[in-house]
């Protein structure tokens, strides 16, 4: 498949690879603006492509809504009209969710890949379900990963205005309802990646008043240092070990 050929091609990287062991989360609600910043941030590609790489940093982005709205293409289900085939067409409403599962799937089996290789990644998340998060964190940093998050924050007045701009809405009270459960996380977010690597985004408006560049360059900083976890340095020493017997 192609997410398979796409991570043979990665993990020829190995030990060397700039990302290496770095993992950043994403977190924002619908509305905002969560891709933009992160292709602002990290130099992703502004395209369709599921596979879409930071080069610079050498960081893989792991983003199901990305397979999804690619897959939905493919099976020609209308984005703009997801919603309102619920109730109308309940057998194009199954048949969208199938394509959802597949997403899923794929996105997950693309990131278990990247973990194998303890590549760098950006999971993109709406942060709504911390337990899920905190899961992953746990995870990763038990296999030696160094994690960092970027909350991207709107007041819930924008979320709702850029979600109504959006090909593929949601319902105004989904939007609210999630909107209200990522501000109750923030706390939780900020106590588990600690002050040096949790950066608040304020999106409400693009432009001078977002201070990406900012953010930008505290990500150089992470990104430059040496991984800090022992897990994660003792692997880094044993694959040169490795590397120099062969």
């Amino acid at each position: 498949m192609k997410y398979i050929k796409l991570f043979e091609n990665y993990i020829e990287e190995g030990v060397n690879d700039p990302g290496i062991l770095k993992a950043f989360f994403m977190a924002g609600g619908p509305g905002s603006g969560k891709s933009f910043v992160a292709a602002e941030l990290f130099g992703l590609p502004k395209s369709e492509n599921m596979g879409s790489v930071s080069y610079d940093l050498g960081l893989k982005l792991v983003n199901s809504d990305q397979a999804f709205e690619l897959l939905l293409k493919k099976a020609n289900i209308d984005m703009g009209e997801l919603m309102n085939i619920k109730d109308k067409n309940p057998a194009a409403w199954d048949k969208a969710m199938a394509v959802r599962d597949r997403a899923k799937k794929i996105s997950k089996g693309t990131q278990k890949m990247y973990i194998n290789g303890r590549l760098g990644m950006i999971i993109d998340g709406t942060g709504k379900n911390y337990g899920k998060i905190e899961g992953q964190v746990k995870e990763l940093r038990a296999l030696g990963y160094d994690c960092y998050m970027v909350f991207v924050n709107t007041s819930e007045e924008v979320a709702l205005e850029r979600n109504n701009n959006r090909p593929r809405k949601l319902p105004e009270e989904m939007v609210r309802k999630m909107w209200q459960e990522v501000q109750q996380n923030i706390g939780k977010f900020q106590r588990l990646f600690k002050s040096k690597r949790f950066e608040i985004v304020d999106n409400s408006e693009y432009g001078n008043n977002t201070p990406i560049d900012l953010v930008a360059k505290e990500i150089s900083k992470f990104m430059a240092q040496p991984v800090s976890n022992p897990i994660g340095k003792a692997w880094i020493k044993a694959e040169k070990e490795k590397a120099n017997r062969n």
